[in-house]
Protein backbone atom coordinates (compact mmCIF):
# COMPACT_ATOMS: atom_id res chain seq x y z
CA UNK A 1 0.00 0.00 0.00
CA UNK A 2 1.24 3.32 -0.92
CA UNK A 3 0.80 6.31 1.70
CA UNK A 4 1.30 9.00 -1.09
CA UNK A 5 -1.20 8.98 -4.26
CA UNK A 6 0.67 12.83 -5.38
CA UNK A 7 -3.20 13.04 -6.36
CA UNK A 8 -3.56 16.03 -3.92
CA UNK A 9 -0.52 17.97 -4.60
CA UNK A 10 -2.49 20.45 -6.96
CA UNK A 11 -4.22 21.01 -3.42
CA UNK A 12 -7.64 18.86 -4.20
CA UNK A 13 -8.75 16.05 -2.33
CA UNK A 14 -11.08 13.41 -2.96
CA UNK A 15 -14.55 13.11 -0.43
CA UNK A 16 -17.13 10.23 -0.55
CA UNK A 17 -19.16 11.34 -4.31
CA UNK A 18 -16.38 14.15 -5.72
CA UNK A 19 -13.02 16.37 -5.18
CA UNK A 20 -12.36 19.02 -3.71
CA UNK A 21 -9.72 21.94 -2.36
CA UNK A 22 -7.99 21.29 0.82
CA UNK A 23 -9.14 24.34 2.44
CA UNK A 24 -13.05 23.66 1.86
CA UNK A 25 -15.25 24.16 4.49
CA UNK A 26 -16.24 19.95 4.51
CA UNK A 27 -12.30 19.32 4.73
CA UNK A 28 -12.01 21.75 7.69
CA UNK A 29 -14.61 20.19 9.70
CA UNK A 30 -14.03 16.41 9.25
CA UNK A 31 -10.12 17.64 9.59
CA UNK A 32 -11.32 19.22 12.87
CA UNK A 33 -12.83 16.29 13.86
CA UNK A 34 -9.77 14.16 13.40
CA UNK A 35 -7.34 16.69 15.57
CA UNK A 36 -9.93 15.99 18.47
CA UNK A 37 -9.53 12.17 18.15
CA UNK A 38 -6.01 12.51 18.05
CA UNK A 39 -6.46 14.00 21.24
CA UNK A 40 -9.01 11.40 22.32
CA UNK A 41 -5.84 8.93 21.94
CA UNK A 42 -3.37 10.71 23.45
CA UNK A 43 -5.37 10.79 26.29
CA UNK A 44 -5.84 7.12 26.48
CA UNK A 45 -2.48 6.77 27.07
CA UNK A 46 -2.82 8.40 30.02
CA UNK A 47 -5.77 6.30 31.25
CA UNK A 48 -4.88 2.69 31.57
CA UNK A 49 -5.37 1.95 35.10
CA UNK A 50 -7.72 -0.31 36.53
CA UNK A 51 -9.72 2.84 38.23
CA UNK A 52 -10.07 4.41 34.69
CA UNK A 53 -11.33 1.55 32.96
CA UNK A 54 -14.50 2.66 32.23
CA UNK A 55 -13.49 5.86 30.95
CA UNK A 56 -10.71 4.20 28.90
CA UNK A 57 -13.73 1.93 26.91
CA UNK A 58 -15.76 5.28 26.53
CA UNK A 59 -13.03 6.53 24.97
CA UNK A 60 -12.40 3.86 22.30
CA UNK A 61 -16.12 3.95 21.01
CA UNK A 62 -16.04 7.77 20.92
CA UNK A 63 -12.79 7.11 18.67
CA UNK A 64 -14.86 4.68 16.45
CA UNK A 65 -17.96 6.88 16.54
CA UNK A 66 -15.57 10.52 15.29
CA UNK A 67 -14.52 8.75 12.30
CA UNK A 68 -18.30 8.20 11.66
CA UNK A 69 -19.12 12.34 12.40
CA UNK A 70 -15.93 12.73 9.64
CA UNK A 71 -17.42 10.04 7.30
CA UNK A 72 -20.75 11.75 7.69
CA UNK A 73 -19.08 14.99 6.93
CA UNK A 74 -17.54 13.72 3.65
CA UNK A 75 -20.11 12.70 1.79
CA UNK A 76 -21.87 14.77 -0.90
CA UNK A 77 -24.09 12.13 -2.36
CA UNK A 78 -27.57 11.07 -0.90
CA UNK A 79 -26.70 7.35 -1.44
CA UNK A 80 -24.22 6.82 0.87
CA UNK A 81 -25.96 6.14 4.26
CA UNK A 82 -24.67 8.30 7.48
CA UNK A 83 -23.73 6.59 10.47
CA UNK A 84 -23.72 9.31 12.94
CA UNK A 85 -27.45 8.22 14.88
CA UNK A 86 -29.59 9.65 17.76
CA UNK A 87 -28.49 6.85 19.98
CA UNK A 88 -25.02 8.16 20.16
CA UNK A 89 -26.10 11.44 21.46
CA UNK A 90 -28.34 9.25 23.67
CA UNK A 91 -25.36 7.34 24.94
CA UNK A 92 -23.44 10.15 25.61
CA UNK A 93 -26.15 12.17 27.41
CA UNK A 94 -26.57 9.12 30.09
CA UNK A 95 -22.53 9.61 30.96
CA UNK A 96 -22.49 12.74 31.05
CA UNK A 97 -25.53 12.78 33.33
CA UNK A 98 -23.32 9.51 35.41
CA UNK A 99 -20.04 12.00 35.56
CA UNK A 100 -21.61 15.09 36.90
CA UNK A 101 -22.72 13.06 40.06
CA UNK A 102 -19.41 11.45 40.79
CA UNK A 103 -17.68 14.75 40.98
CA UNK A 104 -17.89 17.36 43.62
CA UNK A 105 -20.19 19.51 42.80
CA UNK A 106 -19.42 22.70 40.78
CA UNK A 107 -20.31 26.77 41.36
CA UNK A 108 -17.56 28.42 39.43
CA UNK A 109 -15.65 28.27 36.20
CA UNK A 110 -12.76 26.11 36.28
CA UNK A 111 -9.20 26.46 34.80
CA UNK A 112 -8.44 23.50 31.94
CA UNK A 113 -6.06 20.83 33.79
CA UNK A 114 -4.99 19.84 36.63
CA UNK A 115 -3.73 16.30 36.10
CA UNK A 116 -1.89 15.54 32.97
CA UNK A 117 -4.64 12.86 31.43
CA UNK A 118 -7.08 15.77 32.65
CA UNK A 119 -5.70 18.56 30.56
CA UNK A 120 -5.19 16.31 27.35
CA UNK A 121 -8.97 15.44 27.85
CA UNK A 122 -9.57 19.65 28.04
CA UNK A 123 -7.86 19.63 24.91
CA UNK A 124 -9.92 17.70 22.81
CA UNK A 125 -12.72 19.52 24.49
CA UNK A 126 -11.53 22.45 22.71
CA UNK A 127 -11.16 21.36 19.74
CA UNK A 128 -13.87 19.72 19.55
CA UNK A 129 -15.86 23.09 19.81
CA UNK A 130 -13.62 23.94 17.33
CA UNK A 131 -14.97 20.96 14.81
CA UNK A 132 -18.56 22.20 16.10
CA UNK A 133 -18.05 25.61 14.78
CA UNK A 134 -16.63 24.38 11.32
CA UNK A 135 -19.19 21.93 10.82
CA UNK A 136 -22.26 25.08 11.75
CA UNK A 137 -20.41 26.96 9.28
CA UNK A 138 -20.67 24.06 6.61
CA UNK A 139 -24.05 23.52 7.40
CA UNK A 140 -24.76 27.31 6.38
CA UNK A 141 -23.36 26.47 3.37
CA UNK A 142 -25.36 23.08 2.38
CA UNK A 143 -27.05 20.26 3.79
CA UNK A 144 -25.22 17.15 6.09
CA UNK A 145 -25.97 14.89 8.92
CA UNK A 146 -27.69 17.41 11.52
CA UNK A 147 -26.54 14.63 14.44
CA UNK A 148 -23.13 15.19 13.57
CA UNK A 149 -24.02 18.43 15.04
CA UNK A 150 -25.64 17.43 17.95
CA UNK A 151 -23.28 14.67 18.70
CA UNK A 152 -19.61 17.31 19.04
CA UNK A 153 -21.78 20.00 21.35
CA UNK A 154 -22.92 17.00 23.65
CA UNK A 155 -18.78 15.23 23.35
CA UNK A 156 -17.70 18.28 24.32
CA UNK A 157 -19.77 18.70 27.88
CA UNK A 158 -18.59 14.72 28.27
CA UNK A 159 -15.14 15.47 27.60
CA UNK A 160 -15.15 18.41 30.42
CA UNK A 161 -17.49 15.76 32.62
CA UNK A 162 -14.86 13.33 32.60
CA UNK A 163 -12.24 15.79 32.87
CA UNK A 164 -13.47 16.80 36.43
CA UNK A 165 -13.90 13.22 37.13
CA UNK A 166 -10.41 12.04 35.86
CA UNK A 167 -9.02 14.64 38.46
CA UNK A 168 -11.41 13.16 41.17
CA UNK A 169 -10.01 9.86 40.89
CA UNK A 170 -6.47 11.07 41.54
CA UNK A 171 -7.34 13.05 44.07
CA UNK A 172 -6.75 16.27 42.05
CA UNK A 173 -8.93 19.47 43.01
CA UNK A 174 -10.27 21.39 39.69
CA UNK A 175 -8.99 25.23 39.94
CA UNK A 176 -11.52 27.94 40.23
CA UNK A 177 -11.22 30.76 38.02
CA UNK A 178 -10.59 33.60 40.60
CA UNK A 179 -12.55 35.97 39.20
CA UNK A 180 -15.30 33.70 38.03
CA UNK A 181 -18.99 34.69 40.02
CA UNK A 182 -21.09 31.93 41.20
CA UNK A 183 -22.33 30.63 37.53
CA UNK A 184 -23.78 26.86 37.95
CA UNK A 185 -26.43 27.30 41.03
CA UNK A 186 -26.99 23.76 42.52
CA UNK A 187 -30.39 22.00 42.78
CA UNK A 188 -32.63 22.27 45.59
CA UNK A 189 -35.96 20.90 46.49
CA UNK A 190 -37.22 24.27 45.70
CA UNK A 191 -35.51 25.22 42.75
CA UNK A 192 -35.30 22.30 39.96
CA UNK A 193 -33.22 24.55 37.93
CA UNK A 194 -29.50 24.47 37.27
Amino acid sequence: MNLYTRTGDSGKTSIIGGRVDKDHLRVEAYGTIDEANSYVGLAMTMLTDQMFKDIYQELEKIQHELFDCGGDLAVVKEKYPYKTTAEMVLFLEGRIDHYVKEAPELERFILPGGSPASAVVHLARTVTRRAERCTVSLHKEMDINDIVLKYLNRLSDYFFAIARVINYRLGVNDVEYERSALVFKTKSPENNQL
